[in-house]
């Protein structure tokens, strides 16, 4: 996928991320807006390293990182970089992203059904050792911190 495209994607998440963010937890759309651009700016920052640094590295690991340096509280600006991120709602910016992920699998549906119904097997025990283990992990650290 080429820059343009990513960059795109990314503006048209922003956006319904942006909506989302007004409609459900009720935040302001002028006060989430410069912390969009800023996540999108480490997005594309993320997938222009990884097309940039050899090796098979996947974007994701380059945004996440930046993401983790920018908001690092030793780095020049990560307080207001962090202050202006936190006016964007974390379940806003999912809602679009998993619809996009279904339109995409929707679009690939016959290479979903050569895969058989393994993948549906496969695909349920993923799913709920993901969910049980978030749930132990939690359950352990909350415990830890006395807030349970």
């Amino acid at each position: 996928m080429k820059i343009k495209d990513s960059l795109f994607i990314l503006v048209l998440i922003g956006i319904l991320s942006l909506v989302g963010n007004m409609i459900g937890p009720k935040n302001n759309i002028l006060e989430a807006i410069p912390g969009m651009i800023i996540l999108i700016a480490i997005s594309i920052g993320g997938i222009i390293l990884a097309k940039v640094i050899p090796g098979k590295i996947p974007a994701v690991a380059y945004i996440v990182t930046l993401g983790c340096i920018v908001t690092y509280p030793g780095i020049p600006g990560a307080a207001i970089i962090s202050n202006y991120i936190s006016k964007v709602d974390f379940l806003a910016l999912t809602t679009p992203i998993l619809a996009y992920v279904g339109i995409s699998i929707g679009k690939d549906l016959d290479t979903f059904k050569k895969s058989g119904w393994r993948i549906a097997v496969v695909s349920i025990f993923v799913f709920t050792g993901t969910y049980l283990g978030s749930a132990v992990i939690a359950q352990f650290i909350l415990k830890c911190l006395g807030q349970i």
